[in-house]
């Protein structure tokens, strides 16, 4: 649909969400509006106040993602600044890409909302989510000084590549645009050689805070652990801020097997539970689908992986594609 339209009214959807069985008070993160429309579109943005107001009064400090690409204006910023509990982080989608057949919301107006957007926060953080980032699409070295000059306006920068799925991959066959890989893949492809280039370029201007995971650079953001528990996977943490390695470092408490099993007697499906192995890095399950896998994750505040998918070191949970195969992590 192009015009959004409400299934629920404002109030049923967050005792929806309060209420729902995998919600934890104050550690799942929450995000609103992200895969159904923009939330500072002049239609949505009414609810997504109301929504926040809502979270916030039941004192709620969970943290709240708002991903946009959108105009955020001063007002806008000044609602925000009202929030008394929640950990609210303002994600502004930056891309860089010029062509609308891809990209069809000028970058410029998201540069314009982080900017201001930054230089309004208050009660909440502001950071720049750039992504996709494509090899030959939007990867040349103004696009990379470009984000890095951008960065200077939020408290973090979260680099990710593209989800190139069979759907995206019929739309840019059916639209005649270059295919940027070969095949398609579950996960987000950051070829290693980009991956390079895109640390260089940061570390050679002295770009702000950057981070290979959202929730690594929103906790940073609010100067508090990883809710996801990615120390684990210590390959991630090499950009790091140093406070930042320390706040995750005194967090970082690998469950034992009966720790888990004792969050997972609140899943409906416990029994089909199969703890493989438990180790410094992350806990390996199978019988568990992505939900409550995350419902343990944000629970113990630890990595939760699937045997089914195994997680290759130095990939970050990437997809293989432009990466020389090493053993599983």
């Amino acid at each position: 649909m192009r015009q959004p339209r409400a299934l629920m009214s404002d109030a049923d959807a967050v005792r929806a969400l309060v209420n729902h069985r995998y919600f934890q008070p104050h550690r799942t993160p929450i995000q609103i509006f992200n895969r159904a429309t923009d939330p500072f579109l002049p239609r949505v943005k009414t609810h997504l106040f109301d929504v926040l107001d809502d979270l916030d009064r039941r004192g709620l400090t969970n943290h709240v993602l708002v991903v946009t690409r959108y105009r955020i204006d001063p007002e806008d910023c000044a609602r925000l600044n009202r929030l008394r509990h929640l950990k609210l982080t303002l994600l502004v989608t930056y891309s860089g890409i010029a062509d609308q057949r891809i990209e069809p919301v000028d970058s410029a107006i998201a540069a314009r909302s982080l900017q201001v957007a930054y230089q309004h926060a208050q009660r909440y953080r502001v950071v720049l989510y750039w992504r996709p980032l494509v090899p030959r699409l939007n990867d040349s070295p103004e696009h990379l000084a470009r984000a890095v000059e951008l960065s200077r306006h939020a408290h973090a920068t979260v680099f990710t590549g593209l989800f190139y799925r069979g759907e995206i991959a019929d739309y840019y066959r059916a639209n005649g645009l270059p295919e940027p890989y070969d095949h398609t893949a579950r996960r987000k492809i950051v070829p290693e050689t980009l991956e390079r280039r895109v640390l260089e370029a940061f570390d050679s201007a002295t770009g702000g805070p950057l981070f290979r995971k959202t929730s690594c650079g929103v906790s940073f953001a609010h100067g508090v652990p990883d809710c996801n528990g990615h120390y684990g996977v210590r390959e991630l943490c090499d950009i790091c801020p140093l406070s930042q390695l320390g706040l995750c470092a005194d967090a970082h408490r690998p469950p034992t097997e009966a720790q888990v099993r004792e969050l997972a007697a609140r899943l409906p499906d416990k029994e089909d539970l199969e703890i493989v192995q438990i180790s410094e890095r992350a806990a390996t399950t199978a019988g568990l689908d992505e939900q409550p896998r995350y419902f343990l994750q944000h629970g113990l505040g630890f990595q939760i992986h699937d045997q089914r998918h195994p997680h290759r070191r130095r990939r970050h949970g990437r997809a293989d594609i432009g990466w020389q195969r090493e053993a599983t992590a």
